[in-house]
């Protein structure tokens, strides 16, 4: 694959369609879970959205939470001893606090390794009452990761202009020497 076959949030691309109120050329936003690109002018009923994304986060780990306290009831009947119940319940909490940490880094910055977050993912699922609730915490302020996203789409913007603005007239118009003759 070439440079120029590439498409990204800098680079349009036919699956990317200029969004509404933005123009046709130049870097396009990337979209975020839940919002599509409403957080770049905070329209589309941006403040809804980050209610309803919060509101569905915290209840998600409510529910969450519940499930787990069948589970723990499941292991009191079956009677598998203090040790185990205890190591569940342990294991939960650090896997949740982990997923909360890694999900919370993630709304600011891109990993730095890939594949270590690959291996986290089993980790993180394990632990999603924490990244639920990151999810929950992180709607007080923005949509999950706008900050990143809104700083990656203005340095996109920024370096997009200077290109444009360090061009002058219409390359192929350039006039080329002529041929000298003999």
């Amino acid at each position: 694959m070439s440079d120029d076959d590439r498409t990204g949030p800098d680079q349009p691309g036919p699956e990317q369609p200029a969004p509404a109120g933005q123009p046709a050329a130049g870097p396009r936003p990337e979209e975020i879970r839940f919002f599509g690109t409403t957080w770049v002018e905070h329209d589309g009923h941006y403040g809804l959205r980050r209610l309803a994304v919060g509101l569905g986060a915290l209840l998600a780990a409510a529910a969450g939470c519940f499930v787990l306290r069948f589970a723990y009831q499941g292991l009191e009947v079956a009677e598998v001893g203090g040790f185990v119940n205890v190591l569940v319940v342990v294991m939960f909490a650090i896997c949740s606090a982990i997923a909360f940490r890694k999900t919370w880094e993630g709304f600011s910055r891109r990993p730095a390794d890939p594949a270590r977050e690959e291996s986290l993912r089993s980790l993180k699922v394990i632990g999603f009452i924490g990244s639920l609730l990151a999810y929950f915490f992180r709607t007080f302020t923005e949509a999950p990761g706008e900050k990143l996203r809104r700083a990656e789409y203005e340095t996109a913007r920024a370096q997009y202009e200077k290109r444009r603005s360090s061009r002058t007239g219409n390359p192929a118009a350039k006039r080329r020497p002529k041929p000298k003759r003999k």
